[in-house]
């Protein structure tokens, strides 16, 4: 993965940003993304299944209350710098709501996608993998 990103910053000239100058809300969108293709990922890489089952599980995990139930489990696992994106992504003001989800749930998931997306852009893929399958369990998938 790390050497398609640098293919991808050379293809594009991009250069590296600093990470703190992100709104949170720019950080949960990309975050959203990148756990909804890691999840996707390790549906498809378990086998070959119907489509609709893929999609059906797939929305399981990536909805509000389940990203909400992430950060309950790793919450107490973050580092401080860690645990203060995910606090910024709680506490933004966001102009929209999940259809299917109480306020704090989707606080907490976008709490949760912040912290993705700041893990994802630092290219830390090694620590949002761990934190991901410590919330989601084995068992889970």
């Amino acid at each position: 993965m790390e050497t398609n990103l640098m293919q991808l910053k050379e293809l594009f000239h991009l250069e590296d940003q600093d990470l703190r100058s992100y709104s949170p809300l720019t950080l949960a969108y990309i975050g959203d993304g990148v756990y909804e293709l890691i999840i996707r990922t390790i549906l498809v890489k378990k086998g070959n299944c119907p489509v609709n089952r893929l999609h059906k599980k797939a929305s399981s995990l990536v909805k509000a209350g389940a990203q909400s139930a992430i950060m309950e489990v790793i919450e107490e696992k973050l580092t401080p710098e860690e645990l203060s994106v995910y606090r910024r992504g709680r506490n933004a003001h966001s102009p929209t709501m999940a259809k299917h989800a109480t306020m704090a749930d989707y606080r907490r998931a976008t709490g949760f996608e912040a912290l993705m997306g700041y893990l994802y852009l630092k290219e830390d893929y090694t620590r949002m993998l761990t934190l991901i399958r410590m919330g989601i369990g084995e068992d889970i998938l």
